[in-house]
């Protein structure tokens, strides 16, 4: 039975997280607002939307564990393996603004994660701070689209009170969807004898990681990279400042010290990401190749681990 409602939460966090982004998508077009920053902000949160829900309901549960793993899990997966799936599927030039604020911050907050987690210990404060970081994050995406209005795509968009619908729906989906995957996991792990942090690493982190993985593969599709790529590296900064800071903040965390090396981890693809991206200003198929091997080498090391 577990597995049943295990599957059905996932349903729920994907198809919650595919309408919350729909909806949010053309609520964003109708305010002029360019892709990119969609891809940034609207679209990164509304697919971290499953994340969000695990994480905390997993951290109100006192399942730390699953807490933090499944942040450092999906952006590992976002970095190695969404980005690199699109990158094979079609080489495409990185966007500068993205080149030159986003990728080096997200350097720069894993790198903060890192130090945080060196005590084996997010607290209150840590987790306010990454809160604020996140505030100020969006308020400068927000001064940034006001400024690129004019510059938006235009594209087909649903009309206003479908928008609503669907981002409202979609939302409720997520929650009670988050709900179902946390509590059955953990159920599922005991019955193995497996850790939740493995648990959250793997199976947890890739099941909701995968409205990233869908959204960004639809984009490159469509030829349009800015939101493709804003969408993995904005998720990676919503998962560190909102999901953890919420999470550390509603109550403080435990570390293990196996989430300290999988952070480290982290890091390192964070940079590796960085510089292929920075080789010649684009990510070709060999590059998104290499990405993806190196998540299942790391996916190997788990398993031996």
């Amino acid at each position: 039975m577990e597995y049943l409602l295990l599957l059905i939460g996932f349903v729920l966090l994907i198809k919650g997280a595919d309408f919350f982004v729909d909806g949010s998508s053309s609520l964003a077009r109708i305010m002029k607002v360019p892709s990119v920053i969609i891809g940034l902000t609207i679209v990164a949160m509304g697919t971290s939307a499953p994340e969000a829900s695990v994480s905390v309901n997993a951290a109100l549960a006192g399942s730390n564990d699953i807490a933090i793993s499944n942040v450092i899990g999906s952006n590992l997966f976002n970095g190695l393996v969404v980005v690199g799936v699109c990158a094979f599927m079609a080489g495409f030039k990185t966007n500068p603004e993205i080149l030159k604020r986003d990728m080096p911050l997200n350097i720069i907050v894993t790198a903060i994660l890192c130090i945080m987690l060196l005590d084996r210990h997010i607290n209150h404060i840590e987790g306010i701070i990454l809160l604020i970081s996140m505030a100020v994050y969006i308020a400068v995406m927000v001064i940034s689209a006001l400024k690129n209005r004019e510059t938006a795509d235009e594209c087909k968009i649903l009309s206003l009170p479908k928008s609503l619908i669907f981002i409202i729906g979609g939302l409720i989906s997520v929650i009670f969807g988050g709900t179902l995957v946390v509590d059955n996991a953990c159920l599922i792990a005991k019955d193995f004898g497996v850790s939740e942090n493995f648990i959250g690493l793997t199976i947890i982190a890739i099941g909701t990681s995968l409205p990233e993985l869908v959204t960004s593969i639809t984009a490159t599709r469509k030829g349009d990279s800015g939101l493709a790529l804003g969408n993995a590296i904005g998720s990676n900064l919503f998962n560190i400042l909102f999901i953890l800071g919420m999470s550390a903040t509603i109550c403080p965390l435990n570390v293990l010290s196996e989430s300290i090396i999988d952070c480290i981890i982290l890091l390192v693809s964070a940079v590796i990401l960085y510089v292929f991206a920075r080789t010649k200003k684009t990510m070709n198929r060999w590059e998104g190749i290499v990405c993806v091997f190196l998540y299942v080498g790391y996916t190997a090391y788990l398993l031996i681990r």
